[in-house]
């Protein structure tokens, strides 16, 4: 784990925490998955704290440091006419500006 710091805010999730993924307009340099948004998914780790990549994509510091977490999506979740086993999963890095929980998830405008 990175940044254990007492200025830096602690992670909003844990390892088995369930999350959607927000299903909000994209911004300018976007690291999230567009086939993602409004999906249910599980954090099976936390990776650390980073600095803000749609940020540094205009050469700005990308401070704060953000929460970046490994999600789990099951892929019949995803995909509609998804035809493999239910076990079949993606996972994917995101950050958590990105995440909310499952049971916040109806409060969340599209």
């Amino acid at each position: 784990m990175t940044d254990s710091h007492p200025e830096f805010p602690p992670p909003r999730f844990g390892v088995g925490d369930k999350v959607v993924v927000k299903n909000g307009p994209p911004e300018t340099h976007c690291r999230t998955p567009y086939y993602l948004r409004g999906v249910n998914g599980q954090i099976i780790e936390l990776i650390g704290r980073y600095q803000n990549p749609s940020l540094l994509a205009f050469h700005k510091p990308g401070l704060p440091k953000l929460w970046l977490y490994r999600v789990r999506f099951d892929q019949y979740k995803i995909w509609e006419q998804y035809n493999g086993a239910n076990s079949d999963s993606v996972v994917a890095d995101l950050y958590e500006h990105w995440l909310v929980p499952v049971k916040e998830h109806s409060n969340v405008a599209p």
